[in-house]
């Protein structure tokens, strides 16, 4: 099911994604977050569904969800997702992107050493600043 998605992927120029292609491989990405620390929280589950559902507007995510776990398992390295998501995603919206990271980051309450790691690497990937990373970052830890 996944094979065409994960071919066009790893493309050395990846087209544009659809929809559906996009919300894949930014909740894989989200998933892949939220293994990065070796614990697959409850909370973290649903924070990516409410993720899903408030990006998507969809009322329900949990296939979504199941679907981007079995990707993230089957994809390869973060580098080409965070291509993928930066080729299908407007650069306005870059910004939400790493939002709903960080909200995945801080779900458990907890900031472990790998899921800071990819947060360092792929926010400049996706053209954002550290500076604003870290100023979403402490916006989602006063919200807490």
């Amino acid at each position: 099911m996944f094979a065409d998605l994960l071919r066009r992927m790893a493309a050395p120029a990846p087209d544009r994604m659809p929809d559906a292609d996009a919300r894949l491989a930014l909740g894989a990405l989200l998933v892949r977050l939220a293994r990065a620390d070796g614990r697959y929280e409850p909370i973290e589950k649903q924070r990516i569904e409410a993720v899903l559902c408030h990006r998507y507007g969809l009322t329900d995510a949990a296939d979504l969800r199941q679907q981007c776990e079995e990707l993230e398992s089957q994809a390869p390295d973060t580098v080409r997702f965070t291509r993928a998501i930066k080729d299908a995603v407007d650069y306005d919206h870059r910004l939400s992107v790493i939002e709903a990271m960080w909200q995945i980051v801080l779900a458990d309450g907890e900031r472990d050493a790998q899921e800071d790691s990819i947060m360092r690497m792929v926010a400049p990937m996706l053209g954002v600043t550290d500076q604003d990373s870290n100023a979403i970052r402490r916006r989602i830890e006063a919200q807490a």
